[in-house]
């Protein structure tokens, strides 16, 4: 126990606290750009630059490795005290000089034509940067920022004042500077540098970093834009950009699309959560599930809690900004039927909110658009007739996808299930194409030749169960789905497709 080494048993952790660092800031920097507050560059992010940036833990894997071997083979290396005052000032005026001064100059070198085309254009595909841009670069470029930040680190070790706490605390310092430079969001305030002006020389902020990634040929210091105002290379435009993003106000978006959350991980696969698990959303992962779970719960608790809707992304088309904000209630909170009014409450106040922020059209996503809960929106629009905003539920398009699923050459169909508006545009729209409709429910039946729609001789009430093509609302019952002939096949008309109860039969998913 005396000779045990406490830096071998630190390394692993200190590893993983980098990984939920990192995360941290991923997903808060997500949220805050999608909402505009502070935005620097309105530029999107594409789907190439999220799979570019999909390796950036490898760096810390690589550092981790890197870690242990020095402990094992560089004398004064290990066996390291948890403190000590010398070393830590060492490796402050080290970062300070030489590993400033030598990345600042390397950093010029990798803009010159020859290194550029070869390696540092790869960091620089990332227009519009997020935290983790920061350390995505070719493996030898890699390799060249570990030996320069190295130099801190090998002096006090040779020099016998290294201290746990001065290492780890000195990697936690470059995350911390590197993610918040890359940022898209201006988050220094201004009373930083009013209190202490010399810190503008020893401190950037991600609108003077944003800088270097928009005109490629200024600002290429490090983390202390001195050495940029000692050789000229200042972008002119950096004070402006700095005072124009802390004064932007949060985005006004013209198209304001309402979800929610479905299963207990799907808090995972929002923008703001892990892109690995987004893009894969049914694949089980045995450690997802297992590592995971309690802050599956624990999410699933505090949204319960969180009474109010938030930004998940935000995206531009043209000349039209369009925000995904997302109803933090799961799918279970919907089939509550004493969350009913919790719900109405939450998705009416997002609606008022959309409205007063000058939205043009707010759509209705999945659950939110049920009839049970608020007739398709229509509730929202009885209570607020002054409404400027169109509402939109999506039941035509959702009618659209379910009528060109029906093979052309159907002559007749079987409607089953509760009758939604949705089952109402598609029992008309197969009327007026010649398509018989045979509805199994008599109610039904009666509340659609009531309706003002015109079926005409088309629509029937159904006598038996031999028809070819189901088409399946909610409320489908086991003992009426196994009345069904081989070969059928079974077309949902809802979010909630009927459970497959019959081998001989085809379950359509729409």
């Amino acid at each position: 126990e005396k000779e045990a080494n406490l830096t071998y048993h630190l390394i692993f952790p200190f590893l993983m606290t980098r990984v939920l660092h990192n995360q941290i800031w991923i997903s808060v920097s997500r949220y805050r750009t999608a909402k505009g507050k502070n935005r620097i560059v309105d530029k999107g992010i594409d789907f190439e630059q999220v799979d570019r940036e999909s390796n950036w833990d490898d760096q810390i894997i690589l550092n981790g490795i890197l870690l242990y071997l020095t402990n094992m083979i560089m004398p004064g290396a290990s066996h390291l005290p948890l403190w000590r005052s010398d070393g830590f000032i060492i490796v402050i005026l080290l970062h300070t000089g030489p590993v400033e001064f030598l990345y600042y100059w390397l950093h010029r070198a990798l803009h010159h034509h020859f290194l550029y085309s070869r390696y540092h254009s790869h960091h620089h595909s990332s227009i519009a940067t997020e935290p983790i841009t920061s350390v995505i670069h070719p493996f030898a470029e890699e390799v060249a920022y570990f030996l320069l930040f190295a130099i801190p680190l090998m002096t006090v070790m040779f020099t016998g004042t290294a201290s746990i706490a001065a290492i780890f605390i000195y990697i936690t310092y470059i995350d911390l500077m590197n993610n918040m430079g890359h940022c898209n969001f201006e988050l220094v305030p201004k009373w930083v540098f009013s209190t202490f002006p010399p810190l503008k020389f020893l401190m950037y902020t991600p609108s003077y970093h944003s800088l270097h990634h928009t005109q490629f040929r200024t600002n290429y210091s490090l983390f202390m834009p001195m050495y940029d105002y000692l050789y000229g290379t200042v972008d002119k435009s950096s004070d402006d950009l700095y005072e124009t993003s802390l004064k932007r106000q949060e985005e006004s978006p013209d198209i304001v699309h309402l979800t929610h959350l479905t299963t207990t991980d799907s808090i995972y696969h929002l923008r703001l959560g892990f892109a690995s698990l987004a893009s894969k959303p049914y694949a089980f992962k045995w450690y997802f599930t297992i590592a995971m779970w309690p802050v599956s719960c624990w999410s699933a608790v505090f949204t319960w809690f969180y009474g109010h809707t938030f930004v998940s992304e935000s995206n531009t088309f043209n000349n039209l900004k369009l925000q995904s904000w997302v109803v933090p209630r799961y799918t279970m909170h919907y089939l509550l039927q004493r969350e009913k009014k919790d719900l109405n409450y939450l998705i009416e106040e997002a609606l008022l909110e959309a409205d007063s922020k000058g939205a043009k059209v707010v759509s209705f996503g999945l659950l939110n658009q049920h009839e049970e809960l608020n007739g398709n929106g229509e509730l929202y629009i009885q209570r607020h007739p002054q409404l400027r905003i169109r509402l939109v539920d999506g039941s035509s398009l959702a009618a659209a996808v379910v009528v060109n699923s029906i093979p052309q050459e159907t002559t007749q169909v079987l409607l089953t299930g509760r009758i939604s508006k949705v089952g109402y545009a598609i029992a008309l729209a197969l009327c007026q194409k010649g398509v018989q409709v045979a509805a199994m429910n008599e109610d039904e039946y009666q509340k659609l030749q009531h309706s003002d729609c015109q079926f005409g001789k088309n629509l029937v009430l159904a006598e038996n169960y031999d028809q070819k093509i189901w088409l399946v609302g909610e409320g489908l019952t086991d003992k009426e789905q196994l009345k069904a002939t081989k070969g059928t096949v079974l077309i949902p008309f809802t979010q909630f497709p009927p459970k497959k109860l019959l081998k001989d039969c085809y379950y359509h998913t729409t």
